[in-house]
């Protein structure tokens, strides 16, 4: 779903009755010039320009804001003449800061490089978490993945030092974490390259998923455009208690508005109900800015969920997308029925969102009472703290041993098995099986590249019973476990600090400063080198139509990044385009038969892989298309699912709908994506057609565009094809990318 979150009324307790700051979360006070970061200390927080931009938007909308609008708003480039209109306007922004994983880091900037720039605009960084590979433990994991991915690390260190990115090593945590730790705050506006960047929004501001291309434009102090987001409310009453967690909370909406509906918005909780919830803490604020930190009395929301959190239960959403959701008290019924494997091979706590010393002292709870019992984990159970810090907090409060003698193995700090970096040994590929996790996503294959692995989705707390029970048949609110001495024992609904009694204990220091003047540090990338590329400008427009257009492939279902672009053993390959191109679509299902990297050549008549096929085209000089089905490009942030269908000779991609941040990366890399004016004409193109886009010499905003449908035996049909394209993004398709177009505007 990926869509941007806040919590409203979550700050507007934070600010009637004082909160403990987080750590190292700054203090909110522009007049007494107070840093973003304790990391930047000449980068300071800049509440009077969001003031000042807040009340002459009010001025001119004349309506009560939302929190989301604020914060959206206060970051304008113009708020005097920009356009705002929900859904429909570009918004021009000026974000705070960039945050880079070290997956999309390395394409980010190869394209940095290539702009010719000297040093970034705003505050950026880079988070090594990506590439580490579970296999055994932490330790090893981690040194294992320093030898391997030497070369890359090495370059996005002194790419870095050279141009003013801060560096956060190997080992030090997932990004998003460290984002919580160290770079949110209430009000702030942030840009990553991972589509899980909305985590920090629970600290009361606006983070976004976005690709490599967009967080160019702002570290090169560009404007950065957003459809003007629409405001989803999630009303929540009443206040959590037993088994029920925040988690259940999210999959509980995951399930109402589907993976697709929150395409294009925010989502804001407010209501009593947010006041029973911790979002990992906030830092104090200050009281002058009490109003434009808080939604407006009387605002209003494009569409409002209301949840009464005495009445939701735990929930458990799977598996193969993260919106099938169900009550824990009914998962084994269902997997019953649908002859889903009941034993859980795997339980798997961690991610990016779901590894906070909160969560992590629920699962250590729950774990507790079972060992009291002289019961451990009968599925396999892995553990994968969310940062240095959370690791070494949990190992001197003993947390990470608890979780260890139920049977657990804590991993690295990394991303590991939630974006399919395991090495998973005790199945094997096409084995149906199931796993259980507290991660994010748990399409097909995401986790192990096994499709028949049933990913169910759930809270850290509930993972860990159902691991210690091994069966989705389990229920901890009612069912009991059998300990060592033969007797029944009932589990106790998990309580835990939301914060240790102690401070955080910080670890090992794992950042590395940019020097203040970067100039004269080296970015080697060797020629020959099969990880890295420096990139070449991609063709310009030719300024005619695009005519007789072969089909690479019509995908048939959901098509995710995943799909376009695998992760898993491909992430060694993200900083090299001609590599990484040989799994373009590989994991697409053909309309045509029905099978996933196997479609025909239009000139030989023959099926192979999808990326051979597409190079065979390029090679002959043959443009193509890609005809998609709904939400086209859902799940993570990657640009290499755009770069790859360009850089292989794609032009046009044609689907029912796109998700947000995969249809703005088409465009910014100088593709075309288009949806049906008519969703039933997805049914008129046959794999075997040629499509021809007429009327691109007027190409302009809101007009559409026509497609010829040519059949193999000569008949013709033409449908109607609709675009979100503005005055900026057409320059980029003309100029051929948007970074073509970046450095025509420096030479002018």
């Amino acid at each position: 779903m990926a869509p941007y979150c806040v919590l409203a009324a979550q700050l507007r307790q934070a600010l009637s009755n004082g909160v403990r700051r987080y750590h190292v979360a700054p203090v909110m006070c522009q007049r007494a010039k107070v840093a973003m970061s304790h990391f930047e200390p000449n980068e300071y927080i800049n509440y009077e320009t969001l003031e000042k931009n807040i009340n002459i938007v009010r001025k001119r909308l004349d309506r009560p804001l939302t929190l989301s609008e604020k914060i959206v708003y206060g970051h304008l480039d113009d708020p005097v003449k920009q356009d705002i209109e929900r859904g429909k306007t570009y918004l021009r922004l000026r974000p705070d800061r960039v945050a880079m994983q070290d997956a999309t880091a390395q394409m980010a900037m190869l394209q940095f490089i290539s702009s010719g720039l000297p040093k970034v605009a705003v505050p950026s960084t880079i988070h090594c978490d990506h590439l580490i590979e579970a296999q055994i433990g932490g330790e090893k994991d981690l040194q294992r993945a320093k030898d391997i991915n030497k070369e890359v690390y090495n370059f996005l260190a002194t790419a870095g030092a050279k141009y003013g990115v801060g560096f956060w090593k190997p080992g030090s945590g997932i990004i998003h974490q460290i984002i919580l730790e160290n770079y949110a705050y209430p009000g702030v506006l942030l840009i990553g390259t991972d589509s899980h960047t909305p985590n920090g929004g629970g600290l009361g501001g606006i983070c976004i998923g976005v690709g490599g291309a967009d967080a160019v434009d702002v570290m090169a102090g560009i404007a950065w455009e957003l459809k003007c987001p629409k405001v989803i409310g999630v009303k929540l009453t009443g206040k959590l208690s037993g088994w029920s967690s925040p988690k259940d909370v999210i999959l509980k909406v995951a399930g109402i508005l589907t993976v697709k509906g929150g395409t294009g918005a925010i989502i804001e909780y407010h209501g009593p109900g947010v006041d029973s919830i911790s979002c990992t803490d906030v830092a104090a604020l200050a009281d002058e800015f009490q109003e434009h930190l808080q939604p407006d009395a009387g605002c209003h929301y494009d569409q409002v969920i209301e949840i009464n959190l005495n009445e939701l239960e735990p929930h458990i959403n799977g598996p193969f997308t993260p919106d099938l959701a169900h009550k824990v008290t009914e998962i084994g019924i269902v997997a019953e029925k649908e002859g889903w494997p009941l034993d859980i091979r795997v339980g798997l706590i961690g991610s990016c969102t779901n590894s906070s010393y909160e969560d992590m002292g629920r699962a250590a709870a729950v774990a507790k009472q079972a060992l009291a019992h002289g019961r451990k984990c009968a599925s396999q159970f892995t553990i994968t703290p969310g940062s240095e810090q959370i690791r070494a907090t949990i190992e001197r409060d003993g947390y990470a041993q608890i979780l260890r003698d139920v049977g657990g193995v804590v991993l690295a700090n990394a991303c590991g098995p939630c974006i399919g970096q395991w090495d998973r040994k005790d199945i094997k590929k096409g084995e149906k099986n199931t796993i259980v996790t507290s991660y994010n996503r748990n399409f097909t294959g995401r986790n192990d590249a096994n499709p028949e692995t049933h990913a169910f989705v759930t809270s850290p707390e509930i993972v860990t019973a159902l691991s210690i029970a091994g069966t989705l048949k389990f229920n901890p609110e009612t069912d009991y476990l059998i300990g060592s001495d033969g007797k029944k024992f009932k589990l106790e609904a998990p309580d835990a600090d939301e914060l240790p009694r102690l401070e955080f204990d910080s670890g090992q220091d794992t950042y590395q400063y940019p020097p203040k003047d970067g100039s004269g540090q080296h970015v080697d990338v060797s020629p020959t080198s099969q990880r890295l590329q420096l990139l070449e400008p991609f063709d310009k427009w030719d300024g005619k139509d695009l005519e007789d257009m072969l089909i690479l492939i019509k995908v048939k279902g959901k098509c995710t990044t995943d799909h376009i672009s695998a992760a898993g053993p491909w992430l060694k390959f993200r900083g090299h385009l001609d590599n990484i191109s040989n799994n373009l679509l590989i994991g697409a299902i053909n309309m045509e038969n029905g099978k996933a990297n196997s479609v025909r050549n239009a000139l030989t008549q023959e099926f192979g892989p999808v990326p051979d096929t597409a190079r065979y085209y390029k090679k002959m000089g043959l443009k193509w298309v890609v005809v998609g089905d709904e939400n086209y490009g859902e799940g993570s942030s990657r640009e290499h699912a755009a770069l790859e269908p360009r850089h292989l000779g794609g032009r046009v991609i044609i689907t029912k709908s796109f998700a947000r941040i995969h249809e703005t990366n088409l465009k910014k890399q100088g593709l075309l994506p288009l949806t049906f004016a008519d969703p039933a004409d997805y049914n008129k193109i046959h794999p075997v057609d040629k499509l021809s886009i007429v009327g691109l010499k007027d190409f302009a905003p809101g007009k559409p565009l026509k497609c010829i449908i040519k059949h193999p035996n000569g008949s013709e049909e033409t449908i109607i094809l609709n675009h979100t394209f503005n005055e900026t993004q057409i320059e980029w398709f003309k100029a051929g990318s948007a970074l073509n177009r970046m450095k025509e505007l420096q030479q002018h």
